[in-house]
């Protein structure tokens, strides 16, 4: 077999492996949920090949940055250079072309071969940079509740952004008609027209008043993430605007653990280590940990990272996050998933001899039960309860007081 079978043959190869997605982690991608104490837990699946189930808008719109750019723009370059090789092997053999020609330049070609992979670094370039500064900045959006209003078309809210974040497009705001737990996306055009875009005031005008037992709710803001069309134009725009953060946490790598406290709610700390072979599942044995850090569905939660002693990395594949932990720095990222859910993850910076021994959990809840667990762990660390606090505070009569002693 000639060299030039042996090239065509492993590029044939190649091709065929680059058509099966990368995993997203050091682990395989795919994912089968499991139900565990009844909770649903995102767990890598031993074979899979695909990236990780998304479960957030960051990770959202890096599956669609990567299924509709970047895959089928290198399973076009591996075909066309499989090929160019099938075809210099057909065309340029030694029976077909006994007498080669002799050049060493074509002005075409080489224009050809340098303009062409410039543009396709254009292409994906201007993605990434929008990703990677979605990924890189706090969302700060807003959300301004009203209530139940029969025949209310006009709705006003300041626009009291920062200059270089005011909300000066329609894209920059989701309407919501809201009834109980569910919301209805409403259309611009269709069903709102907006006025004051750029001004102190925008005003959000409703085509019909909202039917009974409906209120409006408007998320505004720049910081707008989720699936996108790919080179806009193709596939399906999911994207949202994502409020502010209403939740931080600090986590702090050490050899070989992670210390988290919640500087919301009374800087409260606990240390998340591996969880031993008997505590958990074979599955989930180095992804469980002794204990999961905690937070609300369908809430943004900033996440800020440092380290005691060397580099390490918090990752958590299913959210799209991955971000440093070095010492004597601060690094903040951010997450919202409305998947009530355990999600694991793992250090992603060699860090030392127990590296691979440095799980990441986070337990998904309703707000309700995040509240009851914070109170839980403040009881822990001696603190008085917040959320139960804060009920009893607002309690004007001794029935109401008793009521919320009850419910807590």
């Amino acid at each position: 077999m000639n060299r030039i079978s042996v090239a065509v043959i492993l590029s044939g190869l190649l091709a065929l492996l680059m058509m099966a997605d990368p995993a997203f982690a050091q682990e395989a991608a795919d994912t089968t949920p499991a139900i565990v104490d009844g909770l649903e837990e995102d767990r890598p699946d031993a074979i899979g090949t695909g990236l990780r189930e998304a479960a957030s808008p960051v990770a959202e719109e890096i599956h669609s940055f990567y299924e509709l750019t970047l895959l089928p723009m290198k399973l076009l370059i591996s075909f066309f250079v499989l090929g160019l090789l099938v075809w210099v092997m057909i065309r340029y053999n030694a029976k077909a072309n006994p007498v080669p020609k002799r050049f060493s330049h074509n002005t075409l070609v080489e224009i050809l071969w340098t303009g062409i992979p410039v543009l396709i670094l254009f292409i994906i370039a201007i993605p990434s940079f929008d990703l990677l500064y979605l990924e890189d900045v706090m969302p700060d959006g807003q959300v301004h509740e009203y209530d139940e209003a029969p025949g209310q078309t006009e709705f006003q809210f300041a626009n009291d952004f920062p200059a270089s974040r005011m909300v000066k497009k329609e894209r920059h705001l989701d309407v919501f008609a809201v009834r109980g737990e569910e919301r209805r996306l409403l259309q611009p055009g269709d069903d709102f027209e907006v006025e004051g875009l750029g001004d102190e005031n925008v005003l959000v005008r409703l085509e019909n008043p909202l039917p009974a037992g409906e209120r409006l709710r408007i998320v505004a803001g720049r910081a707008r993430v989720g699936a996108k069309k790919a080179l806009w134009l193709f596939g399906e725009d999911t994207t949202r605007v994502i409020e502010a953060p209403t939740l931080t946490i600090k986590a702090t790598g050490y050899q070989w653990g992670w210390a988290y406290s919640y500087p919301d709610y009374g800087d409260f700390e606990f240390d998340a280590l591996m969880a031993p072979p008997d505590a958990t599942t074979e599955e989930l044995y180095r992804l469980a940990t002794t204990n999961d850090i905690v937070v609300p569905a369908g809430e943004t939660v900033r996440v800020i990272t440092t380290a005691r002693d060397v580099i390490h990395s918090w990752a958590m594949p299913a959210f799209g996050v991955k971000i440093d932990a070095i010492p004597g720095r601060l690094n903040e990222t951010w997450f919202q998933t409305d998947m009530e859910k355990t999600f694991y993850g793992q250090c992603s910076e060699i860090c030392g001899k127990d590296h691979a021994f440095m799980p990441i959990s986070v337990r998904v809840v309703s707000r309700e039960e995040f509240e009851a667990w914070v109170d839980e762990r403040r009881e822990l660390e001696g603190m008085e309860p917040f959320f139960a606090g804060q009920e009893l505070a607002a309690a004007e009569s001794g029935e109401e007081r008793q009521a919320a002693l009850q419910q807590n």
